[in-house]
């Protein structure tokens, strides 16, 4: 069966894409791009039985009406977005590419990439013009791994095309698979809604992160603020703190290296970058009030994932904080029903098969992960100290971040 769609880059982004137009009954190519993200055998086996399969000749990308390019992009060195997948992806796209195939970027990119770096490199490979010959638009992606409430069939699309036809084009294919598509002025306008929208999530849990801090010091019960504060139905959202922020979103500058950044992003990302630390201030303190000292104590982590019942380690706070216990001399394991192994400085951590007698054996138990499957209730008594750096645990069980 001929595809209709092509989604280059089966990673984060580009499998949640391909397994919902398959679902949706679009026949639908992958084609690899960096590093895949994991797939289990049934979530294939139901994939293939809709339409979908994985392409290993470039030339089959010729084919197809749409190709939707969800290549990552990583931090470089110096901070910057490395479009070096974007750009890999292009230049295979492009050679292939036929005339009317309406070409979709939802890469995080900086505003104006889609145009000015996008836009170039397939024209020059394809020989056909953007806007004319084929259709070329950006979409972000707004991928929410395991949320159960949000998928892609109501969660709105937000579309810029290069011209009024090539968003139509674009909204055209994305209508088959969301119940609301909306119309940005342009690329430009697209590509800053996902600035927009990351940033907001970043500024506000740092906001959050830095209450934290100043409730702990006045004897203040932040949860309980945050009860109180959700309670208002207007010009309120509620965001709670955290050991650190993890997650393939990470906040980006406002138009890259050649504008000027948000001063409010980069504050925020210091006060992020700041929990861990926190973490393991506030672990020391708990140690030292119970006459134990951080060197030789034993230290259970729970959950070391960026997101409660996902398996993704991508940014995840546990990995400093790992770290900088073990730069104490404090024995970490660890137990995560999704994370099989792990390992800390090119060192396995043990992970503990008996929840209860561990948290019982060990000195001080840390929740970085609220995962469905942990009884707090049941934790909270048999720990003999509980850092809750999520506010899980109920009232006056733990000791809350």
């Amino acid at each position: 069966m001929p595809a209709d769609l092509a989604v280059i880059g089966l990673g984060q982004l580009g499998l949640p894409l391909a397994r919902a137009a398959a679902t949706t009954g679009i026949p639908t190519l992958g084609y690899e791009c960096g590093d895949p993200a994991p797939l289990a055998a049934a979530d294939l086996r139901r994939m293939l039985s809709t339409g979908f399969r994985r392409a290993t000749d470039p030339a089959e990308l010729g084919r197809v009406r749409t190709a939707v390019i969800c290549a990552p992009t990583p931090r470089g060195a110096d901070g910057t977005l490395d479009l070096g997948q974007v750009a890999s992806a292009a230049r295979t796209l492009a050679a292939h590419l036929r005339p009317h195939t309406t070409v979709i970027l939802e890469s995080p990119v900086y505003p104006g990439t889609t145009e000015e770096f996008l836009r170039p490199l397939l024209e020059e490979g394809s020989g056909l013009r953007a806007g004319r010959d084929f259709h070329l638009a950006y979409s972000p992606s707004r991928v929410d791994p395991g949320n159960r409430d949000h998928g892609p069939a109501n969660t709105p699309k937000v579309i810029g095309g290069l011209t009024p036809a090539c968003t139509e084009s674009a909204a055209a294919f994305y209508g088959r698979l969301t119940d609301k598509v909306v119309r940005a002025r342009g690329p430009r306008e697209a590509e800053t809604v996902q600035l927009l929208e990351t940033n907001y999530r970043h500024v506000n849990i740092a906001l959050v992160n830095e209450m934290a801090v100043l409730c702990h010091d006045l004897g203040v019960d932040l949860w309980d603020v945050i009860r109180c504060a959700e309670t208002k139905p207007f010009g309120f959202q509620a965001f709670r703190p955290g050991p650190g922020v993890g997650g393939h979103a990470v906040p980006r500058d406002l138009a890259g290296p050649r504008t000027r950044s948000l001063r409010m992003v980069e504050l925020a990302q210091q006060v992020n970058d700041h929990m861990p630390r926190y973490v393991i201030q506030r672990a020391a303190t708990l140690l030292n009030e119970h006459g134990k000292s951080a060197r030789g104590a034993r230290v259970l982590l729970l959950g070391v994932t960026y997101k409660a019942d996902h398996a993704d380690q991508q940014g995840s706070p546990a990995q400093e904080i790992a770290t900088r216990l073990m730069e104490l001399g404090a024995a970490v394991s660890y137990h995560d029903p999704h994370v099989p192994s792990w390992s800390i400085l090119d060192r396995p951590v043990p992970r503990v098969d008996s929840l209860y007698e561990a948290a019982a054996d060990a000195d001080l138990t840390i929740l970085l992960q609220q995962h469905r499957t942990y009884d707090l209730q049941g934790l909270s008594v048999k720990a003999q100290l509980l850092l809750d750096t999520r506010g899980a645990t109920p009232t006056g069980a733990a000791h809350r971040l």
